[in-house]
This record gives structure tokens, sequence and C-alpha cells, in this order.
């Protein structure tokens, strides 16, 4: 356990092998992120405070207004493969004196969901947090009753820590937040299973997985 503070992130690239996560730009990014969020998931937007939009133009100005924010610092979600933008995520509450730093602010459109590159996009940012940047602590919140996402996060690792009730009014309804986290003694495995699902050999000619990411 360290009790050194942490460095903030900054607005750089973070690159993998699947997906580079770029900071968030209008005009590179607002084009194929709209198409990316109009293919396929109904219900990308129902736990999140904004969304959906009405058109191009709207999501842009969106865009516009989280490009120019350092905390939440959003990036855009790159495929290698087709260069396109294909989703958004963020760090928030970035806290360096205390060593904590959020992942938030995750919507992925629906060609990038439950994918290799998605994964490993949750990687990157939890790399970039522990092993360049120093903290105690990530943490990852969403709405208790988005089965999804608290799903995901058992997934990637993160231990469930509890429920603040109404914690916020988002779109009008309450919000119970469940609350996530890893620690830096955890990061270490937790890293280590990323990795191992990550790599090319756990994939089989197909693109399924081997062996699940435990």
């Amino acid at each position: 356990m360290s009790l050194r503070p942490a460095r903030a992130p900054a607005r750089r690239p973070l690159a993998g092998e699947r997906v580079r996560l770029e900071p968030l730009d209008p005009d590179r990014h607002a084009e194929a992120l709209y198409a990316a969020a109009g293919a396929g998931d109904p219900r990308l937007w129902d736990y999140l405070p904004y969304g959906p939009f009405a058109d191009a133009g709207e999501l842009r100005a969106h865009l516009a207004r989280h490009a120019s924010s350092s905390d939440p610092l959003f990036f855009a979600v790159v495929e290698g493969a087709t260069g396109r933008a294909a989703g958004v995520v963020s760090y928030l509450r970035i806290e360096p004196e205390h060593g904590c730093i959020e992942i938030g602010h995750i919507w992925f459109g629906a060609a990038l969901q439950r994918t290799a590159a998605a994964t490993e996009a949750i990687y990157l940012l939890a790399r970039h947090a522990f092993d360049d940047l120093g903290n105690r602590r990530l943490e990852w919140k969403c709405d208790a009753a988005n089965a999804r996402s608290r799903r995901a996060a058992e997934r990637f690792g993160f231990t469930f820590e509890g429920v603040f009730r109404q914690h916020m009014i988002v779109k009008g309804r309450n919000r119970d937040t469940a609350w996530f986290s890893i620690l830096d003694t955890e990061w270490p495995a937790v890293r280590e299973a990323f990795e191992t699902w990550l790599a090319p050999e756990n994939f089989d000619a197909d693109g399924r997985q081997r062996t699940p990411l435990r």
C-alpha cells in the first residue's frame, strides 16, 4: 500500500493492440460516435445522465462540452481495425493527493460491446491509473439497477463495496449507486488476469475466447 500522492492523468493517447484511447475531439470523433451510438443498443443511454441525442449535431455539441473538461477527462475508444471511434470512456473524481481515481461515463456502441477491444479499453485505463500514475485506488460506480455495469465491474476484477442509497437524482429518477474498487495491492493479480485473457493464444481462429476473464 502506497501513501505517496499520485499523478494526474494527461490529455494524451493510450495505445493498445486492439484499441487506442484518444483525447475526445468532436471534429474527429463525433460522426463515428453518432453512428456507433445509433446502431443496435436501444438501452445504451438508460443509466447515463445524458442522451439519447436527436441528431449528430446535438451529439457534437455534447461532446464539445466533454472535450473541454479536465475532470472528467474523456477519451474516444478508437478501434485499431477500422480507425473509427466506437465508444467513450473517462477518468473522473481525480484526487492525486489521495491516490484515488475513477473510471466512468463509459458507453460503447453495440459493435464494441462484449469484445476483446472493449475489455482492452478498460485494461488500458486501469494499467495507466496504477502503473503510470501511481494511484492507490481505482473506482467504478454505477446505478445499482444497472445489472450490465455491475456484471462488467466484477468481471474486470473490481470488488463490490456496497450501495449508497438515494445517492442521486438522474433524469428525474432516484439513483442508488453501487460502488466497486480495485486497490494497488490487488492490481498485480488483476493485471495478470487481464493480460492472460487478452493474449492472442486465448482466442481461437474465429475470435472466440478459450478461457473467460476471472
